[in-house]
């Protein structure tokens, strides 16, 4: 920064010294991280800029870690059962798995009372990933007697899908195989709950689901 804008900001009484300046860069830096570190993901809009669908990665794909946003401390944390990190004893992941921002799937509705899941079907994305994305299903599933409803997307960038499949119908007919599989890790990777698949819709309903839930 210039030394004349400096001298402006504090006055043109006030002597900028380099310990000055070093106490205004620290202050800047500590406020950008704490910015980013407790950014408040679960109330970002459900819709982008670009007016596509948004969601938060929770889980990149390909690992068994069941990793978790905490909306009151604002931090990705590690889920723990009895003390220990929570490992699904399964297959990982099929997909990056996370919420779909402001939306809030009400107990008193039907709903399970978290934002609404979501399983992207594309490349390994980060956790703490905001990425735009185009539901092309909804898989309805029982989760100890609860309603407890997925939404199944794609990337909307191309370059992060591993699939072509840009509805409901080229999923069902393309990758029937695919669709097996996530209805059977659904039911099996959690062997201390009853997972029952109630039924799959397409993308309509996917976006109905949202919809209904959505608080902005």
């Amino acid at each position: 920064m210039p030394r004349s804008n400096v001298s402006g900001l504090v006055g043109n009484n006030m002597k900028v010294t380099p310990i000055f300046l070093l106490v205004i860069v620290s202050f800047l830096i500590v406020g950008c991280n704490e910015t980013k570190k407790n950014k408040d993901y679960y109330h970002l809009p459900t819709y982008s800029k670009t007016e596509q669908i948004q969601a938060v990665v929770e889980i990149p794909a390909g690992t068994n870690h069941k990793i978790e946003y905490d909306k009151i401390s604002r931090k990705f944390v590690v889920d723990s059962a009895e003390g220990k990190a929570r490992i699904i004893d399964f297959l990982p992941y099929l997909g990056n798995y996370g919420f779909i921002p402001s939306t809030y799937s009400d107990p008193k509705k039907g709903g399970d009372g978290d934002a609404l899941d979501v399983l992207i079907l594309g490349e390994n994305l980060a956790t703490g990933s905001v990425v735009e994305i185009i539901p092309i299903a909804m898989l309805a599933l029982s989760d100890q007697g609860e309603s407890d409803n997925k939404i199944i997307a794609i990337p909307a960038d191309e370059k992060y899908r591993i699939i072509k499949a840009a509805n409901f119908d080229d999923f069902s007919t393309n990758y029937p195989e695919i669709r097996k599989m996530i209805g059977t890790w659904f039911e099996n990777y959690d062997l201390n709950n009853e997972v029952k698949i109630l039924r799959w819709t397409g993308e309509n309903a996917a976006f109905a689901e949202i919809k209904k839930w959505q608080t902005q």
